[in-house]
Protein backbone atom coordinates (compact mmCIF):
# COMPACT_ATOMS: atom_id res chain seq x y z
CA UNK A 1 0.00 0.00 0.00
CA UNK A 2 1.36 3.53 -0.92
CA UNK A 3 1.63 5.60 1.83
CA UNK A 4 0.06 9.07 1.45
CA UNK A 5 2.09 11.93 1.75
CA UNK A 6 1.15 13.94 4.53
CA UNK A 7 2.33 17.86 5.83
CA UNK A 8 1.83 20.12 9.46
CA UNK A 9 0.45 23.51 9.85
CA UNK A 10 0.84 24.67 13.10
CA UNK A 11 3.00 27.19 15.72
CA UNK A 12 5.05 25.39 16.64
CA UNK A 13 5.56 27.09 20.15
CA UNK A 14 2.17 26.54 21.00
CA UNK A 15 2.71 22.97 20.32
CA UNK A 16 5.36 21.84 21.92
CA UNK A 17 4.69 17.49 22.66
CA UNK A 18 1.84 16.98 20.74
CA UNK A 19 4.33 14.87 18.07
CA UNK A 20 6.83 13.37 19.79
CA UNK A 21 9.85 11.57 17.71
CA UNK A 22 7.96 8.69 18.46
CA UNK A 23 4.70 9.81 17.95
CA UNK A 24 6.31 10.69 14.41
CA UNK A 25 8.04 7.19 13.96
CA UNK A 26 4.34 5.88 14.53
CA UNK A 27 2.88 8.77 12.26
CA UNK A 28 5.74 7.61 9.71
CA UNK A 29 4.53 3.95 9.50
CA UNK A 30 1.40 5.48 8.21
CA UNK A 31 2.10 8.02 6.10
CA UNK A 32 4.73 9.63 4.18
CA UNK A 33 5.93 12.87 5.95
CA UNK A 34 7.17 15.63 3.50
CA UNK A 35 8.55 17.61 6.08
CA UNK A 36 8.61 17.44 9.69
CA UNK A 37 8.73 21.16 10.03
CA UNK A 38 4.93 22.75 9.91
CA UNK A 39 3.89 25.73 8.07
CA UNK A 40 2.51 28.87 9.34
CA UNK A 41 1.28 30.52 6.79
CA UNK A 42 0.02 28.87 2.65
CA UNK A 43 0.92 32.02 0.67
CA UNK A 44 4.45 31.20 0.28
CA UNK A 45 6.79 29.51 -1.49
CA UNK A 46 7.71 26.10 0.98
CA UNK A 47 3.98 26.01 1.40
CA UNK A 48 2.89 25.90 -2.23
CA UNK A 49 5.12 22.57 -2.60
CA UNK A 50 3.56 21.49 0.51
CA UNK A 51 0.66 21.85 0.02
CA UNK A 52 0.49 20.55 -3.79
CA UNK A 53 1.76 16.76 -2.55
CA UNK A 54 -0.13 16.58 0.66
CA UNK A 55 -3.18 14.44 0.63
CA UNK A 56 -3.53 14.57 4.62
CA UNK A 57 -2.91 18.11 6.53
CA UNK A 58 -2.40 17.83 10.09
CA UNK A 59 -3.23 21.00 11.74
CA UNK A 60 -2.68 22.28 15.86
CA UNK A 61 -3.20 25.14 17.57
CA UNK A 62 -1.83 28.67 15.67
CA UNK A 63 -2.58 26.84 11.97
CA UNK A 64 -3.90 29.34 8.98
CA UNK A 65 -7.00 29.15 7.88
CA UNK A 66 -7.57 26.92 5.26
CA UNK A 67 -9.79 28.48 2.89
CA UNK A 68 -10.77 28.58 -1.04
CA UNK A 69 -7.27 29.98 -1.61
CA UNK A 70 -5.38 27.12 0.85
CA UNK A 71 -7.64 24.68 -1.24
CA UNK A 72 -6.84 25.71 -4.84
CA UNK A 73 -3.40 25.28 -3.71
CA UNK A 74 -3.91 21.61 -2.45
CA UNK A 75 -5.71 19.46 -5.60
CA UNK A 76 -4.68 15.95 -3.40
CA UNK A 77 -6.00 16.85 -0.13
CA UNK A 78 -8.79 13.95 0.95
CA UNK A 79 -8.23 14.58 5.07
CA UNK A 80 -7.32 17.57 7.65
CA UNK A 81 -6.92 15.76 10.99
CA UNK A 82 -7.16 18.81 13.87
CA UNK A 83 -4.37 17.64 16.73
CA UNK A 84 -6.42 20.01 18.88
CA UNK A 85 -9.70 20.94 19.88
CA UNK A 86 -12.38 23.28 17.53
CA UNK A 87 -11.73 23.61 14.25
CA UNK A 88 -13.15 26.77 14.03
CA UNK A 89 -11.33 29.31 12.21
CA UNK A 90 -9.22 26.50 11.11
CA UNK A 91 -11.26 25.07 8.32
CA UNK A 92 -13.29 27.06 6.45
CA UNK A 93 -16.78 25.67 5.18
CA UNK A 94 -15.58 25.61 1.77
CA UNK A 95 -13.21 22.63 3.03
CA UNK A 96 -16.29 20.19 4.05
CA UNK A 97 -17.94 22.00 0.91
CA UNK A 98 -15.31 20.14 -1.15
CA UNK A 99 -15.42 16.68 0.03
CA UNK A 100 -12.34 17.02 2.51
CA UNK A 101 -12.57 14.61 5.18
CA UNK A 102 -12.38 16.68 8.55
CA UNK A 103 -11.62 15.12 12.10
CA UNK A 104 -10.06 16.35 15.64
CA UNK A 105 -8.94 15.00 18.74
CA UNK A 106 -11.15 17.59 21.02
CA UNK A 107 -11.59 13.84 23.55
CA UNK A 108 -7.69 13.93 23.99
CA UNK A 109 -8.16 17.41 24.90
CA UNK A 110 -11.75 16.41 27.06
CA UNK A 111 -8.98 14.18 29.51
CA UNK A 112 -7.51 17.35 31.37
CA UNK A 113 -10.01 19.76 31.30
CA UNK A 114 -12.35 17.04 33.27
CA UNK A 115 -9.35 16.42 35.63
CA UNK A 116 -9.19 19.52 36.13
CA UNK A 117 -12.63 20.44 36.83
CA UNK A 118 -12.67 17.49 39.04
CA UNK A 119 -10.01 18.83 40.91
CA UNK A 120 -11.36 21.99 41.33
CA UNK A 121 -15.13 20.50 42.42
CA UNK A 122 -13.30 18.07 45.07
CA UNK A 123 -11.48 21.57 46.28
CA UNK A 124 -14.39 23.98 45.90
CA UNK A 125 -16.47 21.53 48.20
CA UNK A 126 -13.64 21.16 50.77
CA UNK A 127 -13.04 25.01 50.90
CA UNK A 128 -9.75 24.59 50.00
CA UNK A 129 -9.15 28.40 48.61
CA UNK A 130 -9.98 29.88 51.67
CA UNK A 131 -8.79 27.23 53.96
CA UNK A 132 -4.86 28.41 52.41
CA UNK A 133 -5.96 32.38 52.68
CA UNK A 134 -6.99 32.14 56.36
CA UNK A 135 -3.90 29.75 57.42
CA UNK A 136 -1.19 31.88 55.46
CA UNK A 137 -3.10 35.53 56.65
CA UNK A 138 -2.97 34.03 60.36
CA UNK A 139 0.28 32.05 60.44
CA UNK A 140 -1.87 29.57 62.34
CA UNK A 141 -5.06 27.71 62.59
CA UNK A 142 -7.18 29.62 65.07
CA UNK A 143 -9.83 31.08 62.23
CA UNK A 144 -9.41 27.86 59.99
CA UNK A 145 -10.61 25.45 62.92
CA UNK A 146 -13.46 27.33 63.65
CA UNK A 147 -14.25 26.03 60.24
CA UNK A 148 -13.86 22.96 60.57
CA UNK A 149 -17.48 22.41 62.23
CA UNK A 150 -19.06 24.24 59.61
CA UNK A 151 -21.86 22.40 56.81
CA UNK A 152 -18.33 22.32 53.95
CA UNK A 153 -17.08 19.53 52.35
CA UNK A 154 -17.88 17.01 49.30
CA UNK A 155 -20.50 14.34 51.03
CA UNK A 156 -23.88 14.62 49.56
CA UNK A 157 -22.98 17.93 47.70
CA UNK A 158 -24.90 19.13 44.79
CA UNK A 159 -23.04 19.92 41.37
CA UNK A 160 -24.63 20.97 38.51
CA UNK A 161 -23.24 20.36 35.00
CA UNK A 162 -24.08 22.91 32.44
CA UNK A 163 -23.80 21.38 28.44
CA UNK A 164 -23.71 17.81 28.22
CA UNK A 165 -20.58 18.19 25.71
CA UNK A 166 -17.68 15.33 26.01
CA UNK A 167 -16.17 17.39 28.46
CA UNK A 168 -19.54 17.72 30.54
CA UNK A 169 -19.85 14.37 29.69
CA UNK A 170 -16.56 12.81 31.13
CA UNK A 171 -17.07 15.30 34.15
CA UNK A 172 -19.79 13.37 35.10
CA UNK A 173 -18.13 9.88 34.83
CA UNK A 174 -15.21 11.41 36.99
CA UNK A 175 -18.02 12.12 39.54
CA UNK A 176 -20.03 9.18 39.83
CA UNK A 177 -17.32 7.10 42.42
CA UNK A 178 -18.29 10.09 44.70
CA UNK A 179 -21.11 11.19 47.20
CA UNK A 180 -22.34 13.58 44.87
CA UNK A 181 -26.06 14.48 43.89
CA UNK A 182 -25.91 15.54 39.90
CA UNK A 183 -27.50 18.18 38.10
CA UNK A 184 -27.82 18.61 34.01
CA UNK A 185 -28.80 21.50 32.20
CA UNK A 186 -28.49 20.47 28.25
CA UNK A 187 -31.76 21.33 25.99
CA UNK A 188 -30.30 19.03 23.90
CA UNK A 189 -30.26 15.80 26.34
CA UNK A 190 -33.71 13.67 26.41
CA UNK A 191 -35.03 12.92 30.10
CA UNK A 192 -33.94 9.24 28.90
CA UNK A 193 -30.06 10.24 27.76
CA UNK A 194 -30.61 12.03 31.36
CA UNK A 195 -31.84 8.88 33.10
CA UNK A 196 -28.88 7.22 31.50
CA UNK A 197 -25.93 9.22 32.14
CA UNK A 198 -27.36 8.97 36.27
CA UNK A 199 -28.02 12.42 36.44
CA UNK A 200 -31.07 14.82 36.84
CA UNK A 201 -32.27 16.85 34.15
CA UNK A 202 -33.41 20.48 35.26
CA UNK A 203 -33.58 23.81 33.85
CA UNK A 204 -31.11 26.19 34.30
CA UNK A 205 -32.72 28.67 37.10
CA UNK A 206 -33.14 25.23 38.58
CA UNK A 207 -29.25 24.26 38.72
CA UNK A 208 -28.45 27.53 39.62
CA UNK A 209 -30.50 27.80 42.57
CA UNK A 210 -30.02 24.19 43.88
CA UNK A 211 -26.28 23.21 43.79
CA UNK A 212 -23.46 23.89 45.56
CA UNK A 213 -21.10 24.13 42.92
CA UNK A 214 -22.16 24.73 39.23
CA UNK A 215 -19.04 24.08 35.95
CA UNK A 216 -19.99 25.58 32.95
CA UNK A 217 -19.39 22.81 30.06
CA UNK A 218 -21.30 24.39 27.09
CA UNK A 219 -20.47 25.86 23.82
CA UNK A 220 -20.10 29.24 23.08
CA UNK A 221 -23.06 30.22 20.61
CA UNK A 222 -24.78 33.06 19.81
CA UNK A 223 -27.34 31.65 22.26
CA UNK A 224 -25.23 30.79 24.91
CA UNK A 225 -23.46 34.28 25.41
CA UNK A 226 -24.13 35.71 28.84
CA UNK A 227 -26.29 33.05 29.48
CA UNK A 228 -25.32 33.01 33.10
CA UNK A 229 -25.88 36.13 33.56
CA UNK A 230 -26.48 38.93 36.87
CA UNK A 231 -30.09 37.41 37.65
CA UNK A 232 -29.08 33.51 37.51
CA UNK A 233 -26.02 34.32 39.51
CA UNK A 234 -28.29 36.06 42.11
CA UNK A 235 -29.69 33.12 42.35
CA UNK A 236 -26.92 30.67 43.39
CA UNK A 237 -27.00 29.54 46.92
CA UNK A 238 -24.69 32.15 49.54
CA UNK A 239 -21.18 30.37 49.37
CA UNK A 240 -21.62 28.35 46.47
CA UNK A 241 -18.91 27.87 43.92
CA UNK A 242 -18.98 28.36 39.94
CA UNK A 243 -16.36 27.28 37.88
CA UNK A 244 -15.82 27.83 34.30
CA UNK A 245 -13.41 25.61 32.12
CA UNK A 246 -15.43 26.33 29.02
CA UNK A 247 -15.76 29.86 26.97
CA UNK A 248 -15.87 33.40 28.72
CA UNK A 249 -18.53 34.44 27.11
CA UNK A 250 -21.00 32.59 28.62
CA UNK A 251 -20.78 34.55 32.03
CA UNK A 252 -21.45 37.93 32.13
CA UNK A 253 -18.22 39.14 33.77
CA UNK A 254 -19.37 42.52 35.04
CA UNK A 255 -22.00 40.79 36.60
CA UNK A 256 -19.91 38.04 37.90
CA UNK A 257 -17.53 40.61 39.29
CA UNK A 258 -20.10 42.58 41.46
CA UNK A 259 -21.67 39.16 43.28
CA UNK A 260 -18.05 38.21 44.02
CA UNK A 261 -17.52 41.80 45.18
CA UNK A 262 -20.22 41.17 47.26
CA UNK A 263 -19.02 37.84 48.93
CA UNK A 264 -22.27 36.11 47.50
CA UNK A 265 -20.20 33.11 45.69
CA UNK A 266 -16.81 31.67 44.86
CA UNK A 267 -15.57 31.31 41.66
CA UNK A 268 -12.65 29.02 39.88
CA UNK A 269 -12.39 30.48 36.46
CA UNK A 270 -10.02 29.36 33.63
CA UNK A 271 -11.45 31.25 30.70
CA UNK A 272 -12.54 34.84 30.03
CA UNK A 273 -13.91 37.26 27.89
CA UNK A 274 -11.49 38.78 26.72
CA UNK A 275 -9.06 35.70 26.95
CA UNK A 276 -6.35 37.99 28.73
CA UNK A 277 -8.40 40.53 31.42
CA UNK A 278 -7.23 44.00 31.28
CA UNK A 279 -4.92 44.48 33.95
CA UNK A 280 -6.76 46.37 35.82
CA UNK A 281 -9.41 43.88 36.41
CA UNK A 282 -10.53 42.89 40.17
CA UNK A 283 -10.84 39.85 38.49
CA UNK A 284 -6.85 39.48 39.31
CA UNK A 285 -7.11 40.61 43.15
CA UNK A 286 -10.87 39.15 44.16
CA UNK A 287 -9.87 37.29 47.22
CA UNK A 288 -12.82 34.66 46.38
CA UNK A 289 -11.91 33.95 42.59
CA UNK A 290 -9.34 31.63 42.11
CA UNK A 291 -7.91 32.46 38.30
CA UNK A 292 -5.72 30.42 36.33
CA UNK A 293 -4.53 31.35 32.48
CA UNK A 294 -6.60 29.02 30.67
CA UNK A 295 -4.42 25.66 31.51
CA UNK A 296 -7.62 23.26 31.76
CA UNK A 297 -6.86 21.99 28.66
CA UNK A 298 -3.75 19.53 27.32
CA UNK A 299 -0.38 21.23 28.61
CA UNK A 300 2.86 20.28 28.50
CA UNK A 301 2.95 16.14 28.28
CA UNK A 302 -0.81 16.29 27.95
CA UNK A 303 -0.52 17.22 24.99
CA UNK A 304 1.00 13.91 23.87
CA UNK A 305 -2.19 12.30 23.58
CA UNK A 306 -3.33 14.82 21.17
CA UNK A 307 -0.86 13.47 18.66
CA UNK A 308 -1.51 9.79 19.72
CA UNK A 309 -4.68 10.40 18.81
CA UNK A 310 -4.28 12.24 15.54
CA UNK A 311 -1.85 9.28 14.19
CA UNK A 312 -4.76 7.05 15.25
CA UNK A 313 -7.13 8.69 13.27
CA UNK A 314 -4.75 8.93 10.29
CA UNK A 315 -4.14 5.44 10.17
CA UNK A 316 -8.01 4.47 10.59
CA UNK A 317 -8.31 7.38 7.65
CA UNK A 318 -5.68 5.32 5.44
CA UNK A 319 -6.61 1.55 6.25
CA UNK A 320 -10.08 2.78 5.40
CA UNK A 321 -11.72 2.14 8.89
CA UNK A 322 -14.38 3.71 10.29
CA UNK A 323 -13.03 7.11 11.63
CA UNK A 324 -14.18 7.65 15.79
CA UNK A 325 -14.20 11.75 15.71
CA UNK A 326 -15.08 12.82 11.85
CA UNK A 327 -16.66 16.52 12.12
CA UNK A 328 -19.40 17.09 10.06
CA UNK A 329 -20.32 20.52 8.18
CA UNK A 330 -23.97 20.63 9.71
CA UNK A 331 -22.44 19.74 13.24
CA UNK A 332 -20.06 23.00 13.67
CA UNK A 333 -22.44 25.45 14.80
CA UNK A 334 -23.24 23.55 17.87
CA UNK A 335 -19.65 22.77 18.63
CA UNK A 336 -17.35 25.23 20.32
Amino acid sequence: MTRPAIAFAMRTDRTQHVFTPEVLRQLGETARILDEEPMTRFDDERSKRLLAEAEILVTGWGAPLIDAAALAAAPRLRFVMHAAGTVKGIVDDCVFDAGVTVSHAAAANAVPVAEFTLAAIIFAGKQVFRFRELYAADKGRTRSERLLGQPIGNYQRTVGIVGASRIGRRVIELLRPFDYRLLLFDPLVSEGAACALKVEKVDLDDLMAYSDIVSLHAPSLPETRHMIDARRLSLMKHGATLINTARGALIDEAALIDRLKAGAIHAIIDVTDPEVPQKDSPLYDLPNLFLTPHIAGAIGLERTRLGEMAVEEIARFVEGRPLLFVIRKNELERMA
